[in-house]
């Protein structure tokens, strides 16, 4: 088998790593910042830490901030149209996955025209050319968008969310710096925080995994089961090390796939614009559950990971169970609901979440095969 990796440039990991945006954009001959970013950024004093540095080294940028949490094919369009007229050569996208996420379709249909209606971008996106310049700076602690080569957008019209992956729009600079994530609200962070843990988890279990992957994906289990309870109370070391963790899952999985966690969260999100780590989180422990059967020692592996103690006296069933009762209770001690009810979710709309989870583009890397009603019973588990 051959197994592909591929990782951003050039990142920069600790407090007031920011700063090195100015030096980046002036040493790559860039002259005029298209910044993405979002309203309550702009207003919380966030973003407005990178239109400082900029200012500071006379760099010409303008906003454009109307990016949504769940963004849509209009929130692109929209942003081409700015990006054309405001004449940028770089884009600084500041944010979670949804400013990320959108930074790249706009930075991919700037330099492939051809794909300018954003769902011929769908699944592996078969462009020529290279996005142009993306510096992503994350402000939360989830969905590694700064080092993947995916980005999701939702198709309102449809009523549903679609994955495209393209290595040409990952950005050339990662920015992991932990002081713009100090001000997300303890909710925020616990879904963050659980995203960022699905990645993890899901990585090292799909189709796709190996070796070199594991290898980070581990890495990033431990560091969120350790760290992700004192993020969530605001500790600066717990914020420090959650910035950390979600990147290095974000580099194992964006080469190896996900799997159904994401399938059902995706159209949770598109239908109800439950927050994608939200949907995550609530996933996780069923479908960890759901493929029990289909994985042998890796539910050991994670269990040991996420701090369970005497697991080599266990059987394969008992290592399974910790590894399960283990993520459960994090997702509980972080306030994450628990069940779909509370997130407004009806049963009416299941077979239809089940059909679109179904054909979602991480459907094929779940590590057991999966049919319409079995997703179907894993969303009732939760009802």
């Amino acid at each position: 088998m051959i197994c592909r990796t591929i990782l951003n440039e050039t990142s920069y990991f600790g407090k007031g790593a920011i700063k090195e945006i100015a030096n980046e954009v002036i040493n790559r001959g860039l002259k005029k910042v298209m910044l993405v970013t979002d309203k309550d950024l702009l207003k919380f004093k966030v973003a407005t830490k990178v239109c400082d540095i900029l200012g500071e080294a006379k760099i010409d940028y303008e906003i454009y901030d109307k990016i949504k949490a769940n963004p849509t094919i209009k929130n692109v369009t929209e942003g081409v149209d700015f990006c054309k007229q405001c004449g940028a050569d770089v884009i600084v996208a500041v944010g979670g996955g949804s400013a990320i996420d959108t930074s790249k379709a706009i930075a991919i249909i700037m330099k492939n025209p051809e794909f300018a209606d954003v769902r011929s971008l769908e699944g592996a996106s078969p462009t020529k050319h290279k996005a142009m310049p993306i510096i992503a700076v994350s402000t939360t602690s989830g969905t590694a968008a700064e080092v993947t080569i995916n980005y999701v957008i939702t198709d309102e019209e449809k009523n549903r969310k679609f994955v495209c992956a393209d290595p040409h729009d990952i950005p050339v600079v990662a920015i992991i710096d932990p002081d713009m994530t100090a001000s997300m609200p303890p909710k925020l962070c616990a879904a963050t925080g659980m995203d960022a843990l699905v990645h993890a988890i899901e990585g090292y279990i799909t189709k796709g995994a190996w070796e070199l992957t594991d290898m980070m994906h581990i890495k990033a289990i431990e560091i969120i089961a350790r760290s992700l309870r004192d993020s969530v109370k605001g500790d600066p070391e717990g914020r420090a090390q959650m910035a950390l963790g979600q990147y290095i899952a974000g580099m194992g999985f964006s080469n190896v796939g996900l799997g159904i966690v994401h399938s059902m969260a995706h159209p949770l999100s598109a239908v109800y614009d439950i927050p994608h780590g939200v949907a995550c989180a609530i996933l996780l422990t069923p479908v960890l559950k759901f493929n029990a059967p289909s994985i042998a020692d890796k539910y050991r592996d994670i269990a040991v990971a996420m701090g369970v103690k005497n697991t080599e006296d266990m059987s394969i069933e008992q290592a399974r169970q910790a590894c399960i009762e283990a993520v459960e209770k994090l997702s509980v001690d972080v306030g994450i609901p628990q069940k779909l009810t509370q997130l407004g979710v009806k049963e009416e709309d299941l077979q239809f979440l089940s059909e679109s989870a179904f054909v979602d583009a991480c459907t094929p890397g779940n590590p057991r095969d999966v049919s319409v009603e079995a997703i179907k019973e894993i969303y009732k588990s939760i009802m």
